[in-house]
């Protein structure tokens, strides 16, 4: 992986994360510029399959101000994913079948400078997951606050 653009840390915190893809996203060059000037949100986009094919929705690209209006962007329009066709199919199973979703967990560019974005098949988390995996990290924290003491 290369440069890292946008992390959805959210993702992390609302999923139990079970396998991870590198998409790559059909994106306008206005797009691209957004991206390389680090104006990404990924906080609350998801990815939904239309017509068996996967679509990534409500990330916000920000536009520059040197981008023309013409040829401007949507900011928090939809992009195609572009995937191999095994991958696919199986997201598709475990979203139809097993009651799984798709969510976005990074935006980098990879080492042929090619935008990327690292999703993951996952399922969600229960409130009470939750409240346990803030108790781990407290008391992580707690643990190497008096290593570092001691």
């Amino acid at each position: 992986m290369g440069e890292t653009i946008a992390k959805n840390k959210k993702a992390y915190h609302d999923f139990f994360v079970e396998e991870k893809f590198e998409a790559g996203l059909v994106l306008l060059g206005s797009e691209v510029k957004g991206l390389r000037a680090k104006r990404v949100n990924l906080k609350d986009s998801f990815i939904k399959f239309v017509k068996d094919e996967p679509i990534l929705f409500n990330a916000h690209i920000g536009r520059l101000e040197t981008t023309h209006h013409f040829y401007g962007h949507e900011e928090r329009g939809s992009r195609k994913l572009l995937l191999h066709k095994k991958q696919i199919q199986k997201m598709l199973k475990a979203v139809n079948r097993d009651g799984y979703t798709i969510v976005p967990l990074q935006l980098y560019f990879n080492d042929r400078n090619i935008a990327k974005l690292q999703i993951a098949i996952a399922k969600g988390k229960q409130l009470h997951d939750k409240r346990n995996d803030l108790k781990e990290k407290d008391q992580k924290r707690d643990i190497a606050r008096s290593m570092k003491e001691y």
